[in-house]
C-alpha cells in the first residue's frame, strides 16, 4: 500500500499517470525536475473519488517498492501487488478510497491463495526507515474493518 500526490499534497490531474507512464514533463512543475527521470510503476492507482487506474497486470512485476523486504524476502516488487492512494502522509484518505481498496483486496485475496488480510501492509512496513506512506493518515483500522465486513 502507498500513497502518492503530484505535485506533493496536490490532488485530482494527471500528473500521476504521466509519472507511472514514464511522460512526465519536468517543465510544469520544480518538483518534476527532481522525479522526472525515475522509472516506476504501479499495479493499481486508487484516486480520491474511488476511481481505479490499472497500469499493470496483477501477473506482471510493476516498479512500486524499491529497496525492500517482507517475511524475510527480500525485492518486494518480485513478489507483491502495488496498490497506490491518491493521497499523502498527513492528508486523511476518503470513504471511497477506502471502499475501493477493500473492495480490489476481496477479490485479490480471492484470486491470490497466498494473499490474506495479514499480508496486505504500507510501503512503510516493507521499506523502514526509507519510506513512510501511507502515513498516518491511512486507517488501517477503517480499512480492515471495511475488508472483513465484505
Amino acid at each position: 500500500m502507498h500513497g502518492i500526490s503530484l505535485p506533493p499534497d496536490q490532488f485530482g490531474d494527471h500528473w500521476i499517470d504521466d509519472f507511472f507512464l514514464n511522460k512526465l514533463d519536468p517543465n510544469q512543475h520544480p518538483y518534476f525536475q527532481e522525479i522526472h527521470h525515475i522509472e516506476v510503476s504501479s499495479h493499481l492507482l486508487i484516486r480520491r473519488d474511488g476511481s481505479i487506474t490499472q497500469y499493470v497486470p496483477f501477473h506482471e512485476r510493476a516498479w512500486h517498492a524499491g529497496t525492500s523486504s517482507f517475511e524475510g524476502k527480500e525485492n518486494c516488487n518480485d513478489f507483491s501487488i502495488g496498490i497506490e492512494l491518491e493521497g499523502a502522509d498527513h492528508i486523511p484518505y476518503t470513504h471511497e478510497q477506502y471502499q475501493a481498496l477493500s473492495d480490489c483486496c476481496n477479490t485479490l485475496i480471492k484470486h491470490y491463495p497466498e494473499l490474506t488480510a495479514a499480508r496486505i501492509v504500507g510501503h512503510c512496513d516493507v521499506s523502514p526507515g526509507r519510506k513512510t506512506d501511507p502515513g498516518d493518515s491511512f486507517d488501517w483500522g477503517k480499512f480492515r474493518d471495511l475488508l472483513s465486513s465484505i
